[in-house]
């Protein structure tokens, strides 16, 4: 059987916050998989994902300064 991640888990081997792991699901750029009411990360699809996207960023949305 395939090992799961938990959510936690993932965000610690990724070393980011648990909340970027939620946003990149729900922007579907993280595959997933929702068991009840949590999330799981098959190990083979987070290492195939690293993989594909080594050289990939996120784009950000540009904020604007407020000078006041």
């Amino acid at each position: 059987m395939e090992k799961l991640l938990t959510l936690y888990e993932l965000a610690d081997y990724l070393k980011v916050d648990k909340f970027t792991i939620y946003r990149m699901v729900y922007r579907k750029q993280l595959p997933a998989i929702k068991v009840a009411n949590q999330w799981r990360f098959k190990e083979k699809d987070i290492e195939r994902w690293l993989e594909k996207n080594k050289n990939y960023t996120i784009k950000r949305k540009k904020r604007r300064a407020f000078i006041c």
